[in-house]
């Protein structure tokens, strides 16, 4: 004796209600239309008198201004180092205030405040692994004036 095969299931799509009466199309018109039609009306509305307060959303979104700080590692072949540990401070202070690594270009860049300032930029080399030792050949100092980029590079020696 075979054995029965058991029925597929077979799902037809569910047909759509036919709008016939007015009360039906009142229904339907209420329960789509209307909600869809006040979030749009809502949506084009200021965002100023959408939101309590008058906080505009835009409003959070705006960076404060700053400087950049952008340079380059290079090594005593002039070529750019990778993982070097680069150290900022401002030139009143004696503690590093940032501490940042090159990447694989030899490159690195900091965002500082904007105003008049003096900064120290230098290479720390504890624990950097080449096969020569490298010294710095001097602290590179940076004048920021306003929001504006630096750009510098830090030249290490044998």
């Amino acid at each position: 004796m075979q054995a029965r095969r058991k029925p597929k299931t077979v799902t037809t799509p569910r047909p759509r209600p036919v709008l016939r009466s007015p009360a039906t199309f009142r229904s339907f018109f209420c329960i789509r239309l209307v909600p869809a039609g006040l979030l749009l009306f809502v949506l084009c509305l200021d965002p100023a008198t959408a939101l309590p307060g008058g906080a505009s959303p835009r409003d959070k979104n705006v960076e404060k201004p700053y400087a950049l700080i952008y340079g380059t590692v290079w090594g005593p072949n002039d070529h750019p180092l990778y993982g070097v540990t680069v150290k900022i401070r401002r030139a009143d202070q004696k503690k590093a205030h940032w501490e940042l690594y090159s990447d694989h270009s030899g490159e690195f860049a900091q965002r500082v405040p904007v105003g008049p300032a003096d900064y120290v930029v230098w290479a720390d080399l504890k624990g950097y692994k080449y096969p020569v030792p490298l010294r710095v050949e001097q602290d590179v100092k940076v004048h920021i004036y306003s929001d504006e980029r630096e750009d510098i590079g830090l030249h290490l020696k044998q």
